[in-house]
């Protein structure tokens, strides 16, 4: 459970990049089978995951306890 509270922000992401990969899929998609990411739903959907994972985990706040240790060490 403390995973879950430590990193929901970039669980959050996992979920609705996820979401979004696959609604590109659906909505959007390449019918040829030529473009890379959006001919298949496992690729759109892992593709989307990995992005929204990124994005969201951006925005987590750096702990000041961590910061303050490594000023101190220089």
């Amino acid at each position: 459970m403390q995973f879950i509270l430590k990193h929901k922000l970039w669980l959050l992401g996992v979920v609705l990049g996820s979401v979004a990969g696959y609604a590109y899929y659906y909505f959007v998609g390449c019918k040829s089978g030529t473009c890379a990411i959006t001919s298949s739903p496992v690729n759109s959907t892992v593709y989307g995951a990995v992005m929204g994972a990124l994005l969201l985990s951006s925005f987590k706040k750096e702990d000041s306890n961590n910061i303050q240790s490594e000023n101190e060490k220089r």
